[in-house]
């Protein structure tokens, strides 16, 4: 066990991980969680289990991305405003830059082969990515029964009868909260299975470490944040001339106050507003960018920018001779506007957040949140499952449950890191499609 002090990170060694992560943070919210737990709780121990989980669980019940409002947090937690910017920031800048050019080789070429065939590999690593994620997290947090049969709960109520997560969040904190009344140990994290210590060691922001100044609650902070936040929204918009780029900050903003349950719950949303509303895209540049969306790195909800890019570009808002700058302009436009909200309710709630940390009337429903959000998980595995191993309702993929099976088996008994995995999934990916 380990049992010496954790050396504080610079602020530079702090930016390098951030920048790392926004580069192979494949897998959808579950694979990003789980390589930020492992990195951040397990090997780096710059956060305990309890500030990770207590963290991930508000991020849970916000609406927009939670994995990249957790980086957010976390960032902000250790470094203020200035370290949850650029985790933030860095969490999604990459995703845009190469989300962008292969949408850019997608619209010019048309071909895309290449790529395909390393989301074939990518794929079922992201559900084995996924199921690991929920084993994991789902070993931490459901530490007594009433929280595994919730967990269990919740994964019917999405799976079977098809309740919209919203509805699962919202009922599985009322449990949390009357429980609490009821049985105060059961909603305690962390209750049956020792602390993060024993596990990992002493971490640099420890159960017991004191709320940093920058992260405690003040009124003048609050408000503070909030005009800048919504004035930097409103500068940028005021700062659009062209009509397209207007309604993509407007349409955007409102998606990201919609997205509770994650990107595919608000993937209809989108599909909506861009294809049949404004008619950036057709249905089938709407498919084709999830698909190119699911073999870049960073949220799901990325596929905006592909929306952002494709309506712009088809728009041609510069002009014929401009597309390659207007369609960066839409993807860059999509982006912002999508995730500055989460930003805000960051730094506007984080306080909050920390100031309740040790009160059961608030840590209760969170922690019964996390249960929740741990069958949830599971149904996004299975979810994947399907339409990777039973491609369009057929056969069953020899191939890619063998390379599901051989990334599940990598990560779970050999711990080899969740890039190496990814890694190599999507080499084996392309060479098969190449030989083909």
């Amino acid at each position: 066990m380990q049992t010496q002090s954790v050396k504080a990170p610079t602020f530079l060694e702090f930016f390098i991980y951030w920048l790392k992560l926004g580069f192979i943070s494949f897998g959808g919210p579950a694979g990003q969680i789980s390589m930020m737990h492992q990195e951040l709780v397990e090997k780096r121990r710059w956060i305990s289990e309890h500030r990770f989980l207590h963290a991930l669980n508000y991020t849970m019940v916000l609406p927009g991305p939670e994995a990249q409002q957790l980086a957010t947090y976390i960032g902000w937690l250790m470094f203020g405003v200035r370290g949850g910017i650029v985790a933030g920031v860095l969490f999604v800048l990459p995703s845009l830059f190469i989300l962008s050019a292969l949408t850019w080789v997608y619209l010019t070429y048309g071909d895309v082969s290449a790529v395909e065939g390393i989301l074939y590999g990518i794929k079922p690593a992201v559900t084995a990515i996924v199921l690991f994620a929920a084993y994991r997290i789902g070993s931490k947090a459901l530490s007594n029964n009433i929280l595994r049969v919730l967990a269990v709960l919740a994964f019917f109520a999405i799976f079977a009868l098809k309740i919209p997560f919203p509805y699962i969040v919202l009922t599985a904190a009322l449990i949390g909260f009357l429980g609490a009344q009821l049985s105060p140990d059961t909603f305690k994290m962390g209750t049956h299975h020792g602390d993060g210590k024993d596990s990992y060691g002493p971490a640099l922001i420890d159960d017991d470490t004191p709320i940093p100044d920058h992260a405690k609650f003040k009124w003048s902070r609050l408000i503070a944040f909030a005009v800048v936040g919504v004035g930097i929204g409103l500068a940028v918009m005021s700062l659009l001339s062209d009509e397209t780029l207007r309604n993509m900050g407007e349409f955007f903003t409102k998606a990201a106050l919609v997205t509770f349950g994650g990107a595919y719950a608000v993937l209809p949303y989108i599909y909506q507003g861009g294809v049949d509303q404004y008619q950036w895209l057709t249905s089938v540049q709407m498919m084709d960018g999830l698909a190119l969306g699911e073999t870049t790195p960073g949220p799901l909800i990325m596929v905006v920018a592909f929306v952002g890019f494709v309506g712009a570009w088809t728009k041609e808002i510069f002009g014929s001779e401009m597309l390659l700058l207007a369609g960066f302009a839409g993807a860059s436009v999509a982006t912002l506007f999508t995730f500055l909200p989460s930003f805000l309710f960051i730094f506007l709630g984080g306080p909050g957040v920390e100031a309740t940390r040790g009160d059961l009337k608030f840590s209760a429903p969170l922690s019964a949140v996390t249960a929740a959000v741990v069958g949830v998980i599971i149904n996004l595995a299975v979810f994947f499952a399907k339409n990777v191993l039973w491609p369009n309702g057929g056969d069953l993929d020899y191939v890619a449950t063998l390379i599901g099976v051989a990334a599940f088996v990598a990560l779970f008994r050999f711990k080899i890191g969740i890039m190496s995995v990814i890694a190599a999934c999507a080499s084996i990916g392309l060479a098969l499609t190449l030989l083909t």
